[in-house]
């Protein structure tokens, strides 16, 4: 027997903790998990108030939810709330799957995910939206801090954003 074919036999697939959001963002991640194909081991996390996202998967894997962290125009003492739950979920997700890698797009829960998986030694990818042309969006500018990977879909951001990587359009 080939010693390679032993390593590949052994070597278990990456596992990916795919986070989904409302609308565009489900949209150009379930692209971007059609182009990687199935050769990782896809998680999908998305928020308990979002009715659409699992139907939009199409490479297979299982789907857990978690609380919004904040919602658009909310107060406050509601943000700091909300976060501090789905702060609890993710970290009680991301113990119990390990992902190697989270993978999000720009809602809100991406946050606190990327956080706890940043501090148990995990990796951090995140696409910026494509609708994000000149500036970036709030959850952007918080995971520029975090990522270790950070794409943007138009060549003008990343100008903006040197850190940043420019490697094409989504959608």
């Amino acid at each position: 027997m080939d010693h390679h074919q032993n390593i590949e036999q052994v070597d278990p697939k990456i596992k990916l903790l795919v986070v989904l959001g409302d609308g565009g963002h489900t949209a150009e991640i379930v692209r971007l998990v059609e182009l990687l194909g199935p050769d990782y081991d896809y998680t999908y996390l998305m928020t308990t108030v979002d009715q659409i996202s699992q139907s939009k998967i199409t490479v297979e894997g299982p789907v857990h939810y978690i609380t919004r962290p904040r919602a658009k125009d909310e107060k406050l003492w509601g943000v700091v709330r909300h976060l501090g739950y789905s702060l609890w979920q993710a970290i009680w997700l991301l113990y119990r799957i390990r992902p190697q890698v989270v993978l999000g797009s720009g809602p809100a829960v991406m946050v606190p995910v990327a956080l706890f998986n940043k501090l148990i030694g995990g990796k951090i990818i995140f696409v910026e939206t494509g609708s994000r042309i000149t500036e970036l969006s709030l959850t952007g500018k918080i995971m520029l801090k975090m990522a270790d990977l950070y794409f943007v879909q138009w060549e003008q951001l990343q100008q903006r954003y040197p850190q940043t990587i420019f490697a094409g359009r989504l959608l």
